[in-house]
């Protein structure tokens, strides 16, 4: 899995992959009291949130600064591959605060390069 140049691990699950709802629907009602629906698809803005846990999808330290420095972009066009080969066109979420969360695996105060890290990622799809 990368994200651009950036190599992923393969075991960081798309934890919301069938949240999302294509369809946009307002409903209101008029003066009569009729119930006036309107939908249109959506055709971005899906969002991608990647995420390990306790026993998989762990980084080393040096992914995780690669990954801050990426998202330091504004408006940063990026290529999400997955590991079966789908592609998105993706930014970084930052609807919710930092799109990058990533903790120690195991808490040390001087972490290296290759230090461990749980890392979980919030993207959204944009127009290629």
């Amino acid at each position: 899995m990368t994200l651009d140049d950036i190599e992923l691990p393969d075991d960081l699950l798309w934890v919301n992959e069938f949240d999302w709802n294509p369809v946009e629907q307002t409903t209101e009602r008029s003066l009569t009291g009729s119930l006036l629906v309107q939908e249109q698809s959506l055709k971005h803005g899906r969002p991608i949130e990647l995420s390990g846990n306790e026993e998989s999808g762990w980084v080393p330290r040096s992914t995780v600064e690669a990954l801050l420095q990426a998202s330091q972009t504004p408006n940063k066009v990026m290529t999400l591959t997955l590991s079966d080969s789908r592609t998105f066109p993706v930014i970084f979420d930052r609807s919710n605060g930092s799109p990058i969360q990533a903790r120690q695996v195991l808490p040390f105060a001087y972490p290296d390069d290759n230090y461990q890290y749980n890392l979980s990622i919030r993207l959204l799809t944009v127009a290629s």
